[in-house]
């Protein structure tokens, strides 16, 4: 079995071309391979697959084995892996997730992509909610993104200890089927700063979807305006939130870091 090892920003996937044969077992194919110590490493796989209502159909598994919905930045690889490996030559995709459909503009240099735009969807933003935490009250604003995102406004998100704070949020009871969590602090009317708890693997150094509930959450609050630069701990994020459609749309780097393939 062959695999690709691929990057946003950090946030890090191995990749499996998936259009001919599905491996079995793919929740503990994925514990195994994102294990950083015995496996390849990363925050889990994503399989490339055909689809009967797109152009391709991306799959998620976290590092715990549990299957994501959507990937915002696991998503820009994707269309890079598809273009780049000659499976389409469309700058244009439409690609098949969990949380729905996902339209990719591909930017392309040569034979290269160097960046690509998401349409991430509308956001659904719920009011705002206090939570005790830790003993401690704290104000979260859930936003769905197709996946399911809680937003913490914190004064520094630098000096937050997240091994301990991220669960407390991912799995209050206020959320019975987990949550991704966002530490945020707004740093200009353009511009905001993650970091990221990710439900099933912990703290990642991205988050696409996150950083685009991130700005929904913020410019309905009034404190942000509706393009902005989200600053993570492994880079930058441009998003935009479409006043006439609704939409958020995001646009990012990804990378490829190697191939390689399974002894067994």
């Amino acid at each position: 079995m062959r695999f690709t090892k691929m990057h946003g920003l950090g946030n890090d996937y191995i990749f499996l071309n998936c259009m001919e044969t599905i491996p079995d077992d793919l929740h503990g194919l994925a514990r195994r391979l994102s294990d950083r110590h015995f496996g390849v490493g990363g925050d889990g796989i994503i399989c490339i697959c055909p689809s009967k209502q797109a152009d391709f159909r991306m799959r998620i598994f976290n590092s715990d084995g549990s299957e994501g919905a959507m990937c915002g930045n696991g998503i820009r690889c994707f269309g890079k892996y598809v273009y780049e490996r000659g499976l389409t030559d469309s700058a244009h995709l439409m690609i098949e997730t969990q949380a729905g459909n996902r339209e990719l503009e591909l930017t392309v240099k040569g034979k290269n992509i160097t960046k690509v735009t998401v349409d991430m969807g509308e956001p659904v933003i719920s009011e705002p909610v206090d939570l005790l935490m830790m003993g401690e009250r704290r104000t979260v604003i859930p936003v769905s993104m197709g996946n399911p995102h809680a937003v913490v406004e914190v004064e520094n998100p630098q000096v937050l200890d997240l091994r301990t704070v991220g669960p407390a949020v991912e799995c209050h009871s206020e959320f019975p089927n987990r949550v991704n969590a966002e530490f945020i602090r707004v740093i200009g009317p353009a511009a905001l700063e993650l970091r990221v708890w990710e439900r099933g693997s912990g703290e990642t150094l991205a988050c696409g979807t996150g950083a685009c509930a991130a700005v929904a959450a913020m410019a309905s609050q009034g404190k942000l305006d509706r393009e902005a630069v989200v600053h993570l701990t492994g880079g930058e994020l441009r998003v935009r939130w479409e006043e006439k459609s609704g939409h958020v749309f995001m646009t990012g780097p990804a990378v490829a870091v190697f191939d390689g393939e399974l002894a067994d």
